[in-house]
């Protein structure tokens, strides 16, 4: 049996639509290419954030760069060092910005 993994769609309806292609490639009436394109299109994307972006992203949620550093598993001067722009926001932390940026931070809580 294929190990299921937890995926972030852009909506409900992406997600049906992904399932159902998913399942045709594993059945292999999808290639791999067309399964990567969909990937792309269903699942949340992941921008560049400024430093500034970071910062009004914060305050926006009302939670100091202590509660965002807990909430992304970072250290508070990590926090700062983006939102000065003496870091850039990669990866994980990036995906979970991202996340934050579109559903709130709700999502990571």
């Amino acid at each position: 049996m294929a190990k299921k993994t937890t995926k972030n769609y852009r909506s409900k309806i992406a997600e049906t639509v992904h399932e159902g292609v998913s399942g045709m490639h594993q059945l292999g009436l999808v290639d791999k290419k067309t399964m990567r394109e969909f990937d792309l299109r269903c699942l949340t994307a992941v921008d560049d954030l400024s430093a500034s972006d970071i910062q009004a992203l914060r305050e926006r949620e009302g939670v100091s760069q202590a509660v965002l550093a807990r909430c992304l598993n970072l250290t508070t001067g990590q926090i700062s060092q983006l939102e000065r722009g003496a870091k850039n926001a990669r990866g994980a932390t990036l995906k979970l910005l991202c996340l934050i940026e579109q559903k709130g931070l709700e999502v990571v809580l």
